[in-house]
């Protein structure tokens, strides 16, 4: 049976801001193979920089959330690693990791750090207690 492999939530939006840097300045390229048809390299060009400042936007914000990330070391790897959420994957090695003891033992899924599911544990609890 394949194991699958998990991906930190800052590697994964810091990996989605580097592939729109690399789209941005490919867009560009495409607009100086372009430069007979002057609209169509303008376009490219506008594109390719939007991307590049959408891709600084994004750095920016994952930055801001990496400093309210939860510092840990990684269980199994024993390497210090940054957790959002209530569950998340070491950087290192890719380990499944929780901080919520309602949570351990549970197979890993991401749904646990959607609203949906908090409203279903808070209608949940609500329930038990009536």
């Amino acid at each position: 049976m394949a194991q699958l492999v998990y991906s930190s939530k800052i590697n994964k939006i810091r990996s989605f801001a580097l592939i729109l840097i690399f789209a941005g300045i490919l867009l560009m390229y495409g607009g100086i193979l372009t430069k007979k048809i002057e609209w169509l390299m303008v376009t490219f060009f506008i594109l390719g920089v939007i991307m590049v400042v959408l891709s600084c936007v994004v750095y920016l914000w994952i930055g801001t959330l990496s400093l309210k990330a939860v510092p840990i070391v990684c269980p199994n790897c024993e390497k210090p690693t940054k957790m959002l959420g209530r569950v998340d994957a070491c950087m290192h090695c890719k380990q499944p990791l929780t901080l919520d003891k309602n949570l351990e033992g549970k197979e890993f899924d991401e749904k646990y750090n959607t609203r949906k599911y908090k409203k279903e544990l808070k209608s949940q609890q609500k329930n038990k207690d009536n």
